[in-house]
């Protein structure tokens, strides 16, 4: 009897915390409960009294805030205070750039659903669709990833075609003389290009993201914007951005490139300027460029602009024939033909009016980089990694149906159903994403901690990708020659790992190290009033901030435990039959994520900063559930079709069972183990949930890449996907090979008839075609469709093989 009065009380408060019941009333249901236990629950005394001092205890601190300040928020404040890792000027402006959207509604261990699916449904406009339709497919025509690399340069028409059709300017609002593309039609034209070849993209990509463009359109002065917008767009001027140096990689902030306040000479007057010395190295457009983007640390010894000496990071503007500037040479990132190369100079003088914004953004580089970056990593190496995971899933889906061993297609074995389905569930996960991200810029978001979540997903997944199909295509993926449209991708698959934040930095420390802060309700917040001067008035309002953070975290822990026990089934969620479960689920993931991630902030404080495995699991755990997220809004947003729901299923599976996996992992390796294990009932009541895809389900996804174009799911999953229809052209070649495939089929399966009856017996080395006409099997029309099958199989099935003068070296080229 006791031990049901217990769990009716633990229930009653659990239930109560889960529902955010205001403190006061809260306090006094559970003081009607526990006189009622006392009157008929016939509970020893000792524990009744346990109880009633518990309830004290809590009760105390909330009807008495002076005590509750003395007691309980001053010793708090004064250990945050304490435990609080310093911070750099680069660390805070990492940390305040951006915004917060759907990732902060995650923290809070209570999204509102009907917030992100009410959100507008991205659409291109028509000008924006006929940009794809016309000049970026006409792009992609022009180019061959092969001849790109034997040149080690886009074809000159190809340049002249970007230049003239404005793909450099998508983001240049038109009265400049831009496109004014939407971020989702400029998402939409990088993942096109990508389709076609990774150093098209590339080359279109850079100028459109993080660059001299969206610096100049944010920050730069009037007169700047009137001058460079206008070149830029026209091609006349082709940018490049110089971050990275040798000394300053991940760490830009430590970048020892200088520039110092001076008077000099330009154009024959006495100015102010900067005399600047640098160098960089892996700067994307940087051989061709003729307008460089600098980030330097402005320094005033002379004081000439006034009392501060160290200024700060700042950002320039160079042309690039400036006297002093070296630049032109170039690197090879393995192999990739996309324009990229060191730059540097040695007391370059400019005036002030190159700075960026002027004078008045001296020593806020920082700060302008991480606004842009947020924009830019949620744009381009997502639509980048998405088309790769696009393009894979068309050609392995084709080659796996035209490819037989054992007289069996390849997609009929179960080992290749498995990396089909993982490229083809991939594939809509990564779109999803990159769909809701870039809806999100559109609606006027700067998001820093999601575009660190999709710079460092969707990469890895276009990398999963690209490795399986390699695997499904075997020694056709790995003889190079104009017939491997798979090989290049390859080669370069770990550049846009590298670059723009490399993943291991982006997954150990900015995921959750930026989002812990920037997207938590409380943090931020806390962090500001502990750097105060004001104690008095910092404590008061600390106090406050208190109550609500210890509401947050008793209310996210009783979420977690009733949602565990109840399978999520507390509360209404939207949505259809199948996904109203996931929807569920995510609530009770939501609720533990943000249980977890305030655990190990008050466990570790500051140290959290150095338990990077612990760091990456809670940002791994954030970054599932926004995943999940983007799947669910997409399946919304085309009104819960039918066809998509083996994809959904796949996306939510697994997302769910990755976001798990990440808490059970921080579970496991909880620095505290007591801790841990009480935090494991909270989160896991009844165990994990979400294994991960099954095999059935697997084997579904995987067929979805092997249907016919025309099928709704097929063309959902390859939407946007540059599509070649010839037969001279490698990707085109397996299409021709399928529509010959299906229009055989009725002849194919006759022979097959035939053999087995025994009524066909070829003799040996006897073509089976010959056969079959010579016994009557099949007419001349019959035979002329089959040894058009067999000659298209082969064309497919072929590889590239070159004489020993094709590959002499030629004299002063690298190959």
């Amino acid at each position: 009897m006791l031990l049901l009065w217990l769990l009716a009380l633990v229930l009653g408060v659990a239930l109560l915390a889960h529902r955010r019941t205001a403190p006061l009333p809260a306090l006094g249901l559970v003081a009607g409960f526990l006189l009622l236990m006392g009157l008929f629950g016939h509970s020893p005394g000792w524990l009744l009294l346990v109880f009633w001092l518990f309830w004290l205890a809590v009760a105390l601190p909330l009807l008495l805030p002076g005590l509750r300040r003395q007691w309980l928020s001053a010793p708090l404040f004064a250990w945050f205070q304490r435990v609080l890792p310093p911070m750099s000027e680069t660390e805070r402006d990492a940390i305040e750039a951006g915004t917060v959207w759907w990732d902060g509604e995650l923290f809070s261990g209570r999204p509102d659903w009907r917030k992100l699916l009410e959100s507008p449904r991205p659409q291109l406009t028509e000008e924006e669709q006929a940009f794809l339709d016309g000049p970026t497919e006409e792009l992609c025509a022009m180019v061959s990833d092969w001849q790109i690399g034997q040149q080690l340069d886009l074809p000159p028409e190809a340049w002249a075609h970007i230049k003239q059709h404005g793909f450099f300017a998508l983001i240049i609002p038109k009265e400049y003389g831009g496109k004014g593309f939407s971020a989702y039609a400029h998402s939409q034209v990088a993942m096109k290009l990508a389709t076609r070849s990774g150093d098209l993209a590339s080359t279109v990509m850079v100028p459109n993201s993080l660059g001299p463009a969206e610096l100049l359109l944010h920050y730069g002065t009037d007169e700047q914007r009137r001058h460079y917008l206008p070149r830029l767009a026209s091609g006349e001027d082709i940018p490049c951005f110089a971050l990275t140096g040798p000394l300053a990689g991940s760490d830009a902030g430590s970048m020892p490139d200088v520039g110092i306040i001076c008077k000099g000479q330009w154009q024959g007057e006495e100015v102010i300027g900067l005399r600047l010395t640098w160098e960089k190295r892996y700067i994307t457009l940087g051989p061709v460029a003729t307008l460089l983007g600098l980030a330097f640390k402005a320094y005033d010894p002379e004081h000439l602009l006034g009392d501060e000496e160290e200024l700060g990071i700042s950002l320039a503007l160079i042309p690039t024939n400036t006297p002093g500037v070296e630049i032109g040479r170039r690197h090879l990132p393995l192999g990739a033909a996309f324009m990229n190369g060191p730059n540097s100079g040695k007391d370059v003088f400019v005036p002030l009016d190159f700075v960026i914004g002027g004078q008045a953004m001296l020593g806020k580089g920082w700060m302008m980089l991480m606004n842009c970056l947020s924009v830019g990593r949620s744009i381009s190496l997502p639509a980048a990694s998405t088309g790769a995971a696009k393009f894979t899933s068309l050609v392995t889906g084709q080659y796996a149906r035209v490819r037989e061993q054992f007289n069996v297609p390849l997609a009929a074995f179960e080992g290749i159903q498995e990396a089909l389905a993982r490229i083809a569930g991939n594939a809509w996960l990564m779109d999803s994403a990159r769909i809701l991200t870039a809806s999100a810029v559109d609606l006027g978001e700067k998001p820093s901690v999601l575009s660190a979540i999709l710079k460092y997903h969707l990469t890895e997944r276009g990398r999963e990708c690209i490795g399986r199909a390699m695997d499904v295509h075997g020694g056709k993926g790995i003889i190079l020659g104009p017939n491997n449209y798979l090989g290049r991708a390859w080669q370069g698959a770990p550049i846009s790992i590298t670059v723009e934040g490399a993943n291991i930095l982006s997954r150990n420390l900015m995921i959750f190290g930026q989002g812990a802060i920037r997207c938590h309700p409380f943090v931020l917040r806390e962090m500001a009033l502990a750097s105060r001067d004001d104690r008095e008035q910092a404590l008061e309002e600390f106090d406050q901030l208190l109550l609500g953070h210890i509401g947050f975290a008793v209310g996210n822990a009783a979420s977690s435990l009733l949602l565990g026990l109840s399978l999520g089934r507390i509360g209404d969620v939207p949505g259809d039959n199948l996904c109203r479960p996931y929807f569920r689920a995510l609530d009770r993931l939501a609720a533990s994520f943000a249980l977890l991630a305030d655990s190990s902030m008050l466990l570790l404080g500051g140290e959290l900063k150095r338990r990077e495995r612990l760091s990456a699991r809670l940002g791994d755990a954030l970054s599932y559930l926004y995943l999940a997220s983007a799947a669910l809004k997409r399946y919304h947003d085309r009104d819960y079709p039918e066809h998509l729901q083996p994809l959904v299923r796949w996306a939510l599976e697994e997302s769910l069972g990755k976001a798990e996996q990440a808490l059970d992992g921080l579970l496991d390796n909880f620095p505290n183990a007591f801790m841990g294990a009480v935090l494991r009932v909270l989160v896991f009541p009844l165990g994990r949930r979400h294994p991960g895809p099954s095999d059935a389900l697997a084997a579904e996804v995987a067929g979805v890449i092997g249907r016919d174009r025309g099928d709704p799911a097929l063309e959902e999953l390859l939407a946007g996907c540059y599509r070649p229809q010839s037969a001279n052209d490698p990707v085109g070649a397996l299409q021709h090979a399928v529509d010959l495939a299906n229009n055989c089929q009725p002849l194919q399966r006759k022979l097959q008839h035939a053999l087995r009856a025994g009524s066909l017996n070829p003799a040996p080395e006897e073509p089976l075609v010959d056969a079959a006409l010579a016994a009557g099997l099949l007419d001349a029309d019959g035979a002329t469709q089959l040894r058009a099958l067999e000659a298209a199989r082969r064309r497919v099935i072929d590889v590239d093989d070159f004489s020993k003068e094709e590959l002499a070296p030629s004299t002063g080229k690298i190959r």
